[in-house]
């Protein structure tokens, strides 16, 4: 899967490709801050808010939430692409209308709340260059690989625990 979304830094830290900057942001976490608890698997408040600017000239956004804790490796927690490209935020425990979600390294589609405390949790906005052409559902590793392949921006929010 890593081998798949390498090609613009989908998982993990790095960015091979030179790709414009998204700013991401949360009334509710600060990049660098714990996710709220609220957000986790011990919470009820299912995805946190977000917010983000500079994705003029996408066709189409897309979100991929995931983690990297050294114990357990690397795990999608939430895939939604097709977002419309006018849209700049996302409500607490919402999908934007019209929006797809993807399948989580669980199997699941939707949002996966985060468990680990230790873990640190990424909030990855991409722009895209044109609207995936997959299903509602889609397997993990086509929908990131189709990610990869289209994305002209990046931007990300990371919680670096949980509360």
């Amino acid at each position: 899967m890593a081998v798949l979304a390498s090609g613009c830094g989908i998982l993990g830290g790095g960015t091979p490709r030179n790709l414009d900057l998204i700013s991401v942001s949360s009334p509710r976490f600060r990049d660098g801050a714990p996710l709220p608890l609220d957000y986790s698997c011990k919470g009820g408040q299912g995805n946190p808010p977000l917010r983000w600017s500079g994705t003029a000239g996408a066709k189409s956004v897309a979100l991929v939430v995931d983690d990297s804790n050294p114990r357990t490796g690397a795990e999608v927690h939430w895939v939604v692409f097709n977002i419309d490209p006018n849209t700049t935020e996302l409500g607490e425990n919402d999908v934007p209308r019209g929006a797809k979600q993807g399948q989580t390294t669980s199997g699941k589609v939707g949002y996966t709340p985060p468990c680990e405390a230790d873990g640190s949790y990424r909030f990855t906005v991409y722009a895209l260059s044109s609207d995936l052409d997959l299903q509602q559902g889609a397997p993990l590793s086509e929908t990131l690989e189709n990610i990869a392949d289209h994305t002209i921006a990046r931007g990300r929010l990371t919680a670096a625990t949980i509360e």
